[in-house]
């Protein structure tokens, strides 16, 4: 009988007909099936094999006597057919009807392939009982190929065909339904499967190869069918889990993480836009609508499955630290608040928030308590692009709003440096990645948070919601983790980061008034201390300054008297300190003695002082003296006695002999002299001579040129604003009026756009003060000038951008600043800061005249007086020994003058 009609014969054989027969035909069809070399012949005997003769096959022998002979076969056949169709797809076109029908044929084969390997594995599954791995080992690896080929060429349909994909689209259709009722029927399989305790090696390296290979196909259809996409995910978490103990030494953790992290990110970005689209169309199509719950839902699933995963096995997931940080940054950077989040409605904000970024809170509570992570995150070196700088600092603030959840030793951890692993604490690390967002900060970025439970959200900055939550934190601080804070809190007063700085002073402000007044006294006197050994050119001393006359604000009365009593106003080593205090922080006894007091120290020595030639180091010593006069005058506000009025008239008339345009213009001290001089002046105007005031003012122009310090700009625009408020005398009204239009004149057409600002202010003031009215039209002697004073009394704005703009103009500022910044640590790094005086500057050339002048008349004095006594008497044994060394320390100094 041939083959042909041998196969039409079992065709029509009963089940008890075939398992009668089943020893002799069996044979005969795996021969059969081996050396057929027709597609179509090839299929039916599988068919006839596995449907008719495997149910009475023994699960014991399947594996031997029917998949080993079978299924690489199989396998290999239809990969044969997939290289014939892919080979020639390119050729395809409406005229090649030969070829058409040739790959036609081809797909409808492949098809009836998925038919009868769907049909074989759900035999299987109609087995009785439990199935176990090993009895059908080579089933699953052999369908997964077949699947994983078949959904690849599915998907790469487009390029293979070349655009004639409509030539057999049909087919394709069919073989992907098929290949999806295989797959199916395989996880079924699958599911009923058992590995057991007692596997051996190759039955575990085979079921982890399954899941590798549906992880495979997973990345192959993500984009084809999302409902086949989260079953396929949901079987590949339920075998992971089913097998744990098993498998878990041998699965790539890493890649199924990142698959479904980039699963996660492809749905919740589909959900963006899904969201962006319905609000920019102004349209709430329920199909739409429809399609973004099913998508929200997407998102929450994957969202779950990692959530599973991770708990069952955060041992192994240290290398997919990295890429979970990642997914909580991209994903906090495209929503709101961030300011490149897409525009979408508050109903769907909410509806994404409370159906899938919930999910991921709860993962990220999970991480906290693994270190790889904690490591991560707290990297005091952390490279990230600048969009993901917000979303950093967002999780932090996400991290410490949880710390409290956690185990005392926990908190300990991440509350603590560690130099070797070089991670920093947890307020380090959100102090820095906040000065990290200086564009969100400026916008600024408005957050909506619950203050206090059952309370109504709140319109927060984003300075207000990071200050808030920190301070929420310290006050459930464990004991162990209060020295790092303040080691912490310190560092960042003294960073160069302005932003760091205000935070940390907020933070240490509330610190003061939430702990004892001992604690807060405590860190006033430390404060003190480094204000008062900082050089005065320091940039930390801007930022401790400003912290000490805060904290001293919030001191109690006996400690007050305990800090007056530590650093004696009275003392001159003191007046560093005292310079710096607003003096109204003390209680108003003590504010006025300790005023008292430093006017009176501080005259004593500026007379002392004033009485010969200063030095340059001279010159330092008066301005201490003079800030502590200007500081003690600053407290009675302007109300001084008529006996501190004439004092410091005095000293205004002494240091007007001093004054110099050369050699301020030259020397940062005499600067800062001529500054504390006009200061000083506010007190005692309606007192100064009409000349005096008029010589002031020139001298004030001399200095004012467009290359000169912007202190000097501004303290001569603080001082034109005070002469808005006096009365002229008639005998210096001329110059002095031309003087100070000319001098407004040019500090508002300055460059600098501080200065600038602070000219716009102090002429509308003066302007609405003064009863020269005629001032005004001539200070504005250009037209831009013009326009800019009235655009400011206007409050126009004279650049118009919209919030895009200006988020990038941000962004711009934030990048030259980052640069500074850079080169500025590296300074650092290269030779450290220390909060000690600097070395002396070289003295000025005429100062040094002056001296060498004065040495060298006393030296000629006591020569002229040696000889005077030696006349008549006698010589000692030791001169000429001394004068021989006199003589040496000549001729040196002749060399050096003759070098100079």
């Amino acid at each position: 009988m041939s083959q042909t009609g041998l196969l039409e014969e079992m065709s029509g054989w009963s089940p008890e007909m075939c398992e009668r027969e089943k020893p002799a035909a069996l044979p005969k069809l795996l021969s059969m099936f081996q050396c057929s070399s027709n597609c179509k012949e090839k299929i039916r005997v599988f068919k006839i094999v596995t449907e008719m003769f495997m149910p009475h096959i023994s699960v014991l022998e399947l594996e031997q006597d029917v998949f080993f002979q079978l299924l690489p076969q199989a396998v290999k056949h239809f990969h044969s057919l997939l290289f014939e169709v892919s080979s020639q797809a390119s050729q395809l076109s409406s005229q090649t009807t030969e070829l058409r029908n040739t790959l036609r044929n081809i797909l409808q084969d492949m098809a009836e392939w998925l038919e009868a390997l769907t049909a074989c594995v759900r035999c299987v599954c109609s087995i009785e009982g439990s199935v176990t791995f090993e009895n059908i080992q080579s089933l699953p690896s052999s369908v997964l190929q077949v699947l994983l080929a078949a959904f690849t060429h599915c998907k790469d349909s487009d390029s293979v065909y070349s655009g004639r994909l409509h030539l057999v689209s049909d087919l394709l259709q069919a073989l992907f339904k098929e290949a999806v009722s295989l797959e199916k029927q395989l996880m079924e399989l699958l599911d009923r499967t058992t590995l057991s305790a007692s596997a051996s090696a190759s039955e575990i390296t085979g079921m982890v190869s399954v899941i590798h290979t549906f992880l495979n196909i997973c990345s192959v259809f993500s984009k084809m069918d999302h409902a086949l996409h989260a079953n396929t995910w949901k079987f590949i978490i339920k075998q992971t889990l089913k097998h744990n103990t098993l498998v878990k030494s041998q699965l790539r953790h890493d890649d199924i993480v990142s698959s479904l992290c980039d699963d996660i990110l492809l749905s919740f970005q589909s959900c963006l836009h899904l969201a962006e689209h319905m609000k920019l169309t102004g349209t709430q199509e329920s199909t739409d609508q429809r399609l973004f719950q099913k998508t929200v839902k997407l998102c929450r699933f994957f969202a779950n499955s990692l959530v599973h995963y991770t708990k069952e096995f955060m041992q192994f997931l240290a290398g997919s630290c990295v890429c979970l940080h990642q997914l909580y940054l991209q994903i906090q950077s495209l929503f709101p608040p961030s300011p490149s989040a897409r525009s979408i409605s508050e109903v769907h904000k909410n509806e994404i928030s409370n159906a899938f970024l919930v999910v991921l809170d709860s993962l990220l509570l999970q991480l906290l308590n693994f270190r790889p992570f904690m490591e991560l995150v707290l990297s005091e070196f952390q490279d990230l692009p600048p969009e993901h700088h917000f979303p950093h600092c967002l999780l932090l603030i996400n991290i410490v709003n949880k710390l409290p959840s956690l185990p005392e030793e926990l908190q300990i951890l991440w509350c603590s440096s560690s130099k070797s692993s070089e991670r920093v604490s947890i307020f380090k690390a959100v102090i820095q990645s906040f000065a990290r967002c200086s564009p969100e900060i400026a916008l600024p970025v408005v957050l909506q948070d619950e203050l206090e439970s059952g309370q109504n959200r709140l319109d927060l900055t984003f300075y207000q919601y990071v200050c808030t939550h920190l301070c929420a934190y310290i006050v459930l601080l464990p004991p162990g983790c209060f020295a790092e804070l303040e080691h912490t809190l310190l560092n960042a007063v003294l960073r160069h980061r302005m932003l760091e700085s205000l935070l940390a002073i907020d933070v240490w402000c509330f610190l003061a008034r939430y702990g004892t007044a001992e604690l807060c006294a405590h860190h006033v006197k430390i404060i003190a201390f480094l204000v008062k050994s900082s050089p005065s050119n320091a940039y930390q001393l801007a930022h401790l300054t400003v912290l000490l006359r805060r904290l001293l604000f919030l001191m109690d009365d006996d400690n007050q008297v305990g800090f007056i009593k530590l650093f004696p106003p009275t003392q001159a080593e003191n007046f560093a300190l005292w310079k710096h205090v607003s003096l109204s922080s003390l209680r108003s006894a003590l504010g006025s003695q300790v005023a008292t007091d430093l006017f009176t120290a501080a005259l004593s020595q500026c007379r002392n002082l004033l009485k010969g030639k200063c030095t340059l180091d001279d010159i330092k010593q008066l301005n201490l003296s003079l800030s502590t006069i200007l500081a003690a005058c600053e407290f009675s506000e302007r109300n001084l006695g008529a006996q501190q009025q004439s004092d410091v008239m005095e000293v205004i008339l002494q240091l007007w002999s001093l004054l110099n345009v050369k050699q301020i213009s030259e020397q940062p001290s005499l600067v800062e002299m001529i500054c504390l001089f006009l200061d000083l002046l506010a007190f005692v105007i309606k007192q100064v001579e009409p000349v005096i005031l008029q010589q002031v003012l020139s001298l004030i122009s001399s200095l004012c040129r467009e290359d000169s310090a912007s202190r000097i700009k501004l303290a001569t625009l603080d001082f034109l604003l005070l002469l808005g408020r006096i009365i002229i005398p008639q005998e210096v009204q001329v110059a002095v009026l031309s003087k100070i239009s000319g001098l407004f004149s040019m500090l508002l057409a300055d460059k600098t756009w501080i200065i600038k600002q602070h000219a716009l202010e102090a002429f509308t003031q003066f302007a609405e003060a003064t009863s020269y009215e005629e001032i005004v039209p001539q200070s504005l002697n250009s037209e831009q000038t013009k326009n800019h004073v009235v655009c400011f009394l206007n409050k126009n704005i004279l650049l118009t951008e919209d919030d895009n703009r200006r988020f990038q103009r941000l962004q711009d500022e934030k990048q030259v600043l980052e640069t500074f910044f850079g080169k500025t640590t590296q300074k650092h790094k290269e030779g450290p800061v220390c909060l000690e005086p600097c070395a002396k500057r070289p003295r000025q050339a005429t100062v040094i005249d002056e001296e060498l002048g004065t040495h060298i008349e006393a030296a000629e004095k006591s020569l002229s007086s040696i000889q005077s006594l030696l006349q008549g008497s006698p010589v000692p044994h030791w001169l000429p020994e001394r004068l021989s060394s006199i003589e040496s320390l000549l001729t040196k100094l002749q060399k050096t003058a003759g070098t100079v």
